[in-house]
């Protein structure tokens, strides 16, 4: 039995799909599948069902992959315990980030990183919040990069900057003769937001609330793109967070972004990590990068 074995299973259980699964391990869906057949002949038991319309991991699969979850962080770890021992700045990471995040905050830190610690190796997952929790309980994911506070957990927090939202609005609305906004303007307007499963949109729904604004109940966004376009059509307002408003705006432009009056209303960036992880100092060190790179871009 090899890890690769194992590393197939696993991808075939979560995608539920053969081609996606190989493309996850970068190997040909001829070879994973065969390398299953192996498996399952070792074991001498059904892990897979197979058909031309789906795949159903069997209740003898459920449980080997289970283990095999187990199995396969510890292998991980071991390797990362070496390598960490000669020094906590080289290794591979498995950092997840959020949608609202990964785009605007890895272009800035991730040339810095590279050049402070040239034997790191960081893989980025995006997804969204639920998501990413539930793979860092698996140890699948060793870091993460998201909005806080999250829902109960008990991994360890670092707090990183706390990120101000601003108001975009097209550029004809009557608000942008003021150049600055308040919770008060958003009285009565409708907002555009995100969908369901952004932790940004309960940040948002939270500043239109108290601001006295009503959800724009027609659309809801997948992205910070999308709903950017929409404010640029002249569709709607919409709430931006600092990191996603572009340096530099002209006369030009269809979007104008206003920022609060203090108190501004704001979200907390920070990392999650496993308690008791033996990649503690590389999480601090990751941190105060990202830290001074924010505080040096404001």
């Amino acid at each position: 039995m090899k890890l690769r074995d194992l590393e197939y299973l696993v991808a075939v259980a979560d995608e539920h799909h053969f081609a996606r699964a190989a493309e996850r391990c970068f190997v040909s869906q001829p070879t994973l599948s065969g390398q299953l057949k192996k498996l399952e002949e070792e074991l001498g038991v059904l892990l897979v069902e197979r058909s031309s319309r789906h795949v159903v991991i069997t209740e003898a699969g459920q449980a080997v992959v289970a283990q095999a979850r187990e199995v396969l962080a510890a292998a991980r770890e071991i390797k990362g315990i070496a390598e960490s021992f000669h020094d906590p700045m080289a290794g591979e990471l498995q950092v997840g980030l959020i949608p609202t995040v990964a785009p605007y905050l890895l272009p800035l830190i991730m040339p810095h990183l590279s050049r402070a610690y040239p034997n790191l190796r960081l893989w980025l997952h995006e997804q969204q919040t639920h998501v990413l929790m539930e793979r860092l309980r698996r140890a699948e994911l060793d870091l993460l990069i998201l909005a806080l506070p999250v829902p109960e957990h008990d991994f360890t927090e670092i707090d990183l900057f706390r990120e101000p939202f601003q108001l975009a609005v097209p550029a004809s609305d009557p608000l942008v003769k003021q150049g600055i906004t308040s919770l008060s303007d958003l009285n009565e307007r409708e907002v555009m937001l995100l969908e369901e499963g952004h932790c940004l949109r309960e940040h948002a729904l939270d500043v239109c609330l108290s601001g006295g604004a009503r959800e724009y109940g027609t659309f809801h966004a997948t992205s910070l793109e999308t709903l950017r376009h929409m404010v640029g059509e002249g569709m709607g307002i919409t709430l931006m967070p600092q990191l996603a408003v572009p340096k530099r705006t002209t006369k030009s432009d269809s979007i104008r972004y206003l920022p609060f009056a203090e108190p501004q209303p704001s979200r907390r960036i920070g990392m999650l990590y496993r308690r008791n992880s033996y990649r503690a100092e590389t999480f601090l060190r990751i941190g105060e990068v990202i830290t001074r790179l924010i505080d040096e871009s404001a």
